[in-house]
């Protein structure tokens, strides 16, 4: 194991970490999840934490906010030692975390938010006027431009995210942890919540910043930890460590995979011949799609392309049944079908894998193998279980197929990363043997390694004849693996190419020359 100390600048005397954690091991079941893993955190820093999905940031993090009891180790603040028992313990002591899913009550306001639990009080009621009056002064302190009387939910999810960063800080955090804040933002949002990151950094606090876009990471981080299969690779400062030494410091092997889709996607034919498997003819939805043509042909990929709110998701939905069409109408093969629910897709071997993964696919609660195993056992009917053989065959094949990790069929999902998660869903629609597979968004928030499986996965499904809907925000993926493009803006699609030769510039200019038009129209 190569563990970095970090380089101290010419000049520069390296202060004392505000946190440190020395030697944490936890294992669940018998299976390690950290092995003697530390983490140093500085005050007046950013520190990036690294790895592939499963290396155990996300273990790490549940140990120093008192989520999980450690089996071994310590954790010291200001140098003295420190036992977390529950999350309000590790609040109490001044650390604070955002999670990608914000976990604040919409039906409420802005200050009431921030201040949940802690509102000011007169005369034994809340004071609203001091609440609405020390979130405005917090808000004011960050720069942000939000109303603290404005309910919550009527915000979109880049200012519920920088609420939630309002409230920590009102609570005087002194260790900030940022997971996935990223992950749902467009560039300008992902630039005002680095002015923010930028903002607390420059009076003191540390920040832990977890994304798996690293020109995020190379953008707004000073320090970097890099995990790797629940141990410790090593501490490196940014600056001096290159984006090609990362990567093969976090998966521990060069990348071939991504050139092997390169060159086997590039080698597909750009259109399939013979009729699709799919047509759509004006597919509408009163203000979620206009009117959409598109075909799907055998062993074809189509990359749906689109900056988020292009509508991209809400074609996805109603080719699956998820929503119903107001116009137009979809043929399954040769004939006309009415899809009036995932039911009737799933029965026409249509699958769709959501973007949503924590409220539309994961069931915490249950194991691997029984969310493995829900596509196709609702295809059956409740009134018919899949015989037990079956269903160890099945689970043991697609554990395999798609290396997911840990490779326990009973395992809990809410015990999975997010990449290993997504594989298992990923699992639960190929056990149903779909001639469509739809997939919004099946590589967002995993890591670098994860994404490359998937992708690989995809390109694999294609060669042997699946037609495939691929979404991504990330539009080098997109054009990495489609055969074709449709370009999405403000929900109506504005152009459909062969991906040939196509550049995410290409792309760009579609969609700005498309907004120049309509404004000269308006014009």
């Amino acid at each position: 194991m190569e563990t970095q100390p970090a380089a101290i600048a010419p000049g520069r005397v390296e202060p004392h970490p505000v946190i440190e954690m020395r030697d944490i091991t936890i294992a669940f079941g018998g299976v390690r999840a950290l092995d003697g893993v530390g983490l140093r955190l500085f005050p007046g820093e950013v520190h990036a934490l690294m790895g592939e999905n499963g290396a155990g940031k996300s273990t790490l993090i549940k140990a120093l906010t008192g989520v999980y009891s450690i089996d071994s180790g310590s954790i010291l603040i200001d140098g003295e030692e420190h036992t977390f028992s529950t999350p309000a313990a590790a609040q109490g002591a001044g650390i604070s975390t955002v999670y990608q899913e914000v976990n604040l009550v919409p039906n409420l306001t802005v200050a009431e938010n921030m201040l949940l639990g802690r509102e000011p009080r007169k005369l034994g009621r809340i004071d609203v006027r001091a609440m609405n009056r020390r979130a405005q002064e917090t808000l004011d302190r960050l720069g942000l431009d939000i109303s603290p009387t404005s309910v919550l939910g009527e915000h979109p999810i880049a200012v519920q995210q920088l609420v939630a960063i309002a409230r920590a800080v009102d609570v005087e955090a002194r260790v900030l942890i940022l997971d996935e804040p990223t992950s749902s933002l467009d560039a300008d949002e992902v630039e005002k919540l680095f002015e923010v990151m930028r903002s607390l950094r420059d009076h003191g606090v540390a920040i832990v910043f977890v994304s798996h876009f690293l020109d995020q990471i190379y953008e707004i981080s000073d320090r970097m930890t890099i995990l790797r299969n629940g141990t410790l690779v090593g501490e490196r400062m940014v600056a001096e460590t290159t984006q090609l030494e990362l990567v093969k410091l976090m998966i521990g092997r060069e990348l071939e995979v991504l050139e092997r889709i390169d060159r086997e996607v590039a080698a597909t034919e750009a259109i399939k011949s013979g009729q699709p498997v799919m047509k759509a003819l004006g597919l509408s939805r009163k203000g979620a799609l206009q009117a959409v043509d598109l075909e799907l042909y055998e062993g074809e990929v189509i990359g749906l392309a689109g900056l988020l709110g292009s509508g991209r998701t809400e074609l996805a939905r109603l080719l699956f049944g998820a929503d119903t069409a107001d116009a137009g109408e979809l043929q399954v093969g040769s004939k006309t079908r009415r899809l009036r629910s995932p039911r009737h897709a799933i029965d026409r071997r249509i699958a769709f894998s959501s973007e949503n993964r924590r409220s539309e696919g994961v069931i915490e609660d249950l194991t691997v193998a029984d969310n493995m195993l829900l596509a196709l056992q609702a295809s059956r009917g409740w009134l018919r279980p899949i015989p037990r053989a079956e269903r160890s065959r099945l689970v043991s094949k697609y554990i395999e197929t798609l290396d997911i990790r840990p490779a326990n069929p009973q395992a809990l999902m809410r015990n999975l990363s997010g990449g290993n998660q997504q594989k298992v869903l990923l699992a639960r629609w190929l056990i149903t043997q779909p001639r469509i597979l739809i997939l919004d968004e099946p590589t967002r928030g995993i890591d670098i390694g994860a994404k490359a499986q998937i992708q690989q996965v995809v390109a694999d499904l294609a060669r042997d004849g699946m037609s495939v809907v691929f979404i991504s925000s990330e539009l080098e993926e997109v054009l990495r693996l489609s055969d074709r493009l449709v370009v999405m803006r403000d929900r109506r699609k504005i152009d459909e190419r062969p991906n040939q030769d196509v550049s995410v510039s290409d792309v760009l200019e579609i969609i700005a020359g498309s907004a120049r038009a309509e404004e000269a129209t308006r014009a």
